[in-house]
């Protein structure tokens, strides 16, 4: 793909590749279909997940921690708009790293952001795992794994519109369980469950509300968000992407934020305490059951288990373009990760590749899995705001006036200090085993780069 010509010309020592002509991505997507493909990653029943742990943070008032979280997210959803502006490539914040502040840091931000990605799919895999061997527990757990990936990979290699319409059928099916929730929910009020009331400022503020407390619950919720950027990696394949990826990026965090707002809301009326749970880390099935009976909470589970399949599906298909785009700079082999398949112009191998990852979810844990994934997506974050700085507000000069100033310094500013409070949130699984992949990454750079003499490759289109 041609660089832009808003983009400063970039020196390289290193090795400059080219790619032959016709591998390339079809531009086929839609600011629709990529808004579904984000929707699907961050999954909206995923606050059923969540809701037990942060209601008891947040002594009942988990929507005004949604709310912070929003707020948050919003900001460096911003900074991904006006980056993918400026680069409307593949490669999310590993290209806008690369090219904003320095090839050594791009590549460094890439790899940590793999760890995340690439784990994704498999906590996915082992969250369906989980589902059905409850429901069929006759059945062995290692044949869900392999269904479930071999389903998923199969999807992705044909067409990234084929995802798109699967995620549209499975993004539609969460929001009908939503909607009967939210019904059921607001029978049971309105018999005298719970607050009695569908109208009530209590469960965003009481008398017991402290704002730390809320932080802190927000900090946990804005995990609920991780996905929102990852449709940046299909810039390649959207029409007309240096508008519709920053719309679709703002689109898919304002919405997905105002879904977790509304139904948290319901359930924290419902459920004002979580005294009625026997386990509120895990208190999913027993909100279906309390808010509809044993054939919604069936039909529920069944629901959850369509919302890891849309997951997947995007994020596998995220993080195979990732790697595609750093095989095609061949700072990981060309041969195997940069290479689209000449009919279906997907990175197949790629995709197996995942697949094959994913197959780990037979014998790993959740608890494990979980710790480690949010190490890379902070690297990302942070990054991306500190790129609009250096980039914009500083490369190019767009500091002359106040409305420059708050685009490309205060906001992402605010954005990278509000991830810097995550930074501080997260537990020492995350940071030892996201500590030790980024330094692997540091040792396979120096070796790439020569001892950091030269720079990484690069890809430069014929």
């Amino acid at each position: 793909m041609p660089v832009p010509s808003s983009a400063p010309h970039q020196q390289n020592n290193g090795p400059v590749l080219s790619s032959a002509p016709d591998a390339q991505f079809r531009k086929t997507l839609k600011l629709w279909h990529v808004v579904i493909i984000g929707l699907a990653y961050i999954a909206p029943m995923t606050v059923f997940d969540t809701f037990g742990i942060v209601s008891g943070i947040t002594s009942g008032h988990v929507p005004s921690a949604y709310v912070l979280a929003l707020i948050g997210i919003l900001f460096t959803a911003v900074s991904y708009g006006i980056l993918v502006r400026r680069f409307p490539e593949s490669g999310s914040a590993y290209t806008y790293t690369r090219r904003a502040i320095n090839p050594h840091v791009g590549f460094l931000v890439g790899w940590s952001s793999l760890l995340d990605y690439l784990l994704l799919p498999m906590v996915n895999a082992l969250l369906a795992k989980l589902y059905l061997s409850v429901m069929f527990p006759e059945v062995p757990a290692w044949a869900w794994v392999v269904g479930f990936v071999t389903i998923m990979s199969l999807i992705n290699i044909r067409s990234i519109n084929l995802v798109a319409n699967f995620n549209t059928l499975f993004v539609a099916v969460q929001a009908i369980i939503i909607g009967v929730f939210i019904y059921l929910t607001l029978r049971g009020l309105h018999s005298g469950e719970g607050l009695g009331t569908a109208w009530s400022l209590q469960p965003f503020v009481g008398a017991d509300t402290h704002l730390n407390v809320l932080i802190t619950g927000a900090t946990i919720l804005c995990f609920s968000f991780l996905g929102f950027d990852a449709v940046t990696t299909l810039s390649e394949e959207t029409e007309n992407a240096h508008k519709v990826i920053p719309r679709a990026i703002f689109l898919i965090a304002l919405i997905g934020g105002l879904v977790f707002i509304v139904v948290s809301y319901y359930i924290q009326s419902y459920f004002p305490s979580m005294d009625r749970f026997q386990d509120p880390e895990a208190a999913l099935p027993e909100i279906a059951l309390y808010v509809g009976g044993k054939l919604f909470q069936s039909i529920f589970i069944c629901c959850t288990i369509i919302n890891t399949m849309a997951s997947g599906l995007a994020s596998q298909a995220s993080v195979s373009r990732l790697l595609y785009v750093m095989g095609r700079d061949n700072v990981i082999p060309k041969r195997f990760f940069g290479q689209l398949h000449g009919k279906w112009k997907t990175p197949v191998i790629n995709i197996v590749i995942v697949g094959l990852i994913s197959l780990s979810a037979i014998v790993f844990d959740l608890v494990t899995a979980a710790s480690v994934i949010n190490f890379g997506a902070l690297v990302a974050f942070s990054f991306v705001n500190l790129s609009v700085i250096v980039h914009c507000y500083l490369r190019e000069g767009c500091n002359r006036t106040l409305g420059d100033k708050l685009k490309y310094l205060v906001m992402p500013t605010i954005g990278f200090c509000i991830i810097a409070i995550l930074w501080l949130d997260l537990d020492e699984h995350s940071l030892l085993f996201g500590g030790v992949w980024a330094s692997l990454g540091v040792l396979y750079l120096a070796y790439l780069t020569k001892a950091f003499k030269v720079a990484p490759p690069s890809y430069v289109a014929e």
